[in-house]
């Protein structure tokens, strides 16, 4: 890959890609700029002089030919909803946005095959109704769905509150369509759940972060529609508790356990105090974790073998008590409270970490993590939080209190490194479903092997040899 930065696009190729999507397809106005040039968290904030925004797979390989000859820096764009800077251009404004919200056909949907297709600028929660009025289920969730993409997720390979029993984005996507970095489009579009003919491409682009191309439709896979759905929330003495009780209750309901969410009193706490209408129906224990179990099976038995399970966990101790949501409002008000704990981390200063250990390793990873943090910083205040059933904790902190933001910041380093450096040497990884983007890019440099960096870095030559593709993200 060549070392030459991506050059600033000319008055000329600016009028050439504007040509290309027509007046409704590109977005130059400063006052307009505003929503695609910073991120979600207001970290990251970039210039760019275009924003294009092409309307079908042809404009979206229009785009990249232009760019790959100029040699001026391609910067993929979905809903924008992503936490580590990975979809904002540079400050140099020499970059253009592509924004794939004009992409957003459902291209088909085969109820026999159990799959969709769809372009890349589909909403998530789209895509989800979509299936739901076919009779099957998208099972991807998370909070962002009511504004993420299908290209975003697949890019970012999104987890979400589901991954226990469906897998992550990687384990969802049957066949891609791709922009290459020359401009040649590549249609993986299979609906096939086996194919053994060598190199499977599209898992290259899955994760990439758009470094590698500009992924433009896919083919997804559904399921059954659950048909039974039982929520509850538990509250327990210690995160060992809740690592025993889900094994519990994986072996006791036929392994049909959803979603197992795991929220310490910090971050339940927060939450109540800061986001309306967010409640705890069990206030003040250590740790409380949400789940759900579901079965496409009509008049499956689920709730009796929920029942029986937790009822036999808090005879042994191992939980403290539970609650049933008896409606669907009901359980939507947990689910809120869940959703309200990120939400409330927002609103000050603070160092997130979205890390994945083994499952039965997290409590060992939480007591570890909380020893580095306070030696690294006195009085650092953990708010753990996350999908304990799959092993991926955002281990989140907040200043001590009375600590000034910009004093905070300046600890940021360090304080990552502290629990960066626990999560490695537990045989973890440092980024279980945001990415790498901006803000985890460089630290990949200290966490990654030789033989690692020097892989990825070959791949990103052989497709990206200019280096057009989301420049600065991922690796360097």
């Amino acid at each position: 890959m060549t070392k030459t930065s991506p050059n600033a696009p000319t008055a000329e190729l600016l009028a050439n890609l504007k040509a290309v999507v027509g007046r409704s397809g590109f977005v130059e106005d400063a006052s307009d700029l505003a929503p695609y040039l910073n991120d979600w968290r207001s970290l990251y904030h970039g210039r760019a002089s275009l924003v294009l925004k092409p309307a079908s797979s042809e404009e979206a390989a229009k785009i990249v030919q232009l760019c790959a000859a100029a040699r001026v820096g391609i910067v993929p764009q979905g809903g924008n909803t992503g936490l580590v800077g990975g979809s904002v251009p540079d400050e140099s404004g020499n970059q253009i946005v592509v924004s794939m919200s004009r992409l957003n056909r459902i291209r088909a949907i085969e109820p026999e095959d159990f799959t969709i297709t769809v372009e890349a600028g589909c909403i998530l929660a789209n895509v989800q109704q979509a299936a739901a009025d076919a009779g099957r289920l998208f099972p991807l969730s998370l909070g962002a769905e009511g504004r993420c993409q299908i290209g975003g997720v697949i890019s970012t390979n999104a987890g979400g509150i589901a991954v226990l029993h469906y897998g992550s984005m990687r384990d969802l996507v049957l066949g891609i369509e791709a922009v290459l970095p020359d401009g040649r489009i590549w249609n993986g579009l299979k609906r096939l759940r086996k194919d053994n003919t060598g190199y499977d491409l599209k898992h290259l682009f899955i994760g990439a972060e758009g470094t590698l191309g500009l992924v433009t439709a896919a083919v997804l896979k559904l399921f059954p529609k659950p048909r039974t759905r039982v929520t509850a929330f538990a509250a327990l003495a210690s995160a060992e508790a809740a690592v025993q009780l889900l094994a519990r209750l994986r072996a006791q309901t036929g392994d049909t356990v959803t979603s197992f969410e795991l929220m310490s009193r910090p971050a339940i706490d927060l939450a109540t105090a800061t986001i309306p209408n967010a409640t705890n129906p069990l206030p003040g224990t250590p740790w409380c974790v949400l789940m759900e179990v579901t079965s496409s099976m009509e008049g499956s038995p689920l709730q009796g073998m929920l029942e029986t399970a937790l009822g036999e966990a808090l005879e042994a101790g191992l939980i403290l008590g539970a609650t049933f949501a008896a409606s669907e409002t009901q359980a939507k008000r947990l689910w809120f409270l869940r959703e309200a704990v990120p939400e409330a981390q927002r609103a000050g200063p603070s160092v997130k970490h979205d890390i994945s250990v083994p499952v039965s390793a997290i409590p060992e990873f939480l007591q570890r993590a909380d020893a580095a943090v306070q030696a690294a910083l006195p009085g650092t205040r953990p708010m753990p939080f996350g999908h304990v059933g799959d092993g991926n904790l955002h281990y989140n902190l907040l200043p001590p209190e009375g600590m000034s933001a910009e004093t905070f910041a300046a600890q940021t380093a360090d304080l990552m490194h502290a629990v960066h450096d626990v999560v490695v040497q537990m045989g973890g990884s440092i980024s279980a479903e945001h990415g790498l983007g901006q803000l985890r890019r460089d630290e990949i440099l200290r966490y990654k092997t030789p033989v690692e960096l020097e892989l990825m870095r070959r791949i990103k030559a052989t497709f990206d040899p200019l280096g057009i593709m989301n420049p600065g993200k991922v690796i360097i």
